[in-house]
């Protein structure tokens, strides 16, 4: 089953949890379930398939593996890697937010590339998100990424306190 806004939770799913900035949540809202948190907000791109765009569970915040998909508009950008790793680091930001932590808190990054040969010029946007302190990190080239994209990143947080 897609997700689509308004269709969430799917049937005997999550009940929800806090929402609003009280909760540490701008715009967004928070389903529990089992222990976990499913972080979803209008201010995200809507998921392009049947995950949860991040969940917060025993202290960390997992984030899907985000695309350059801009979230006002919903379209994949397929311009220039520096580019694309720019609206995915930014994505994750908004992501991590949403969920009560921020990039300070990221603990391991994974970094999917179509093409090996970007990894300079997405190194270089990636140290600007990650300049003091950065993470354990994991690239690797996959090719035929989804929908074309040049870029995919994912990550773990701690959560906020």
């Amino acid at each position: 089953m897609w997700w689509r806004p308004g269709r969430w939770p799917p049937e005997g799913g999550c009940t929800e949890g806090r929402m609003g900035k009280e909760a540490g949540v701008a715009g967004g809202r928070r389903l529990r379930r089992a222990g976990k948190e499913i972080i979803i907000s209008d201010r995200l791109p809507a998921p392009k398939g049947p995950y949860s765009p991040a969940v917060r569970g025993n202290g960390f915040v997992f984030v899907s593996g985000q695309g350059p998909v801009d979230p006002g508009t919903g379209e994949v950008l397929r311009g220039p890697i520096e580019q694309q790793t720019e609206l995915v680091l930014s994505n994750v930001k908004l992501i991590l937010e949403e969920a009560g932590s921020s990039l300070d808190r990221v603990v391991k990054t994974t970094v999917y590339l179509d093409k090996i040969e970007d990894f300079g010029a997405m190194n270089q946007v990636y140290g600007t998100f990650f300049r003091r302190d950065p993470p354990a990190r994991t690239t690797v080239e996959a090719a035929n990424l989804p929908l074309g994209i040049g870029v995919e990143i994912d990550v773990i947080a701690l959560a906020g306190e």
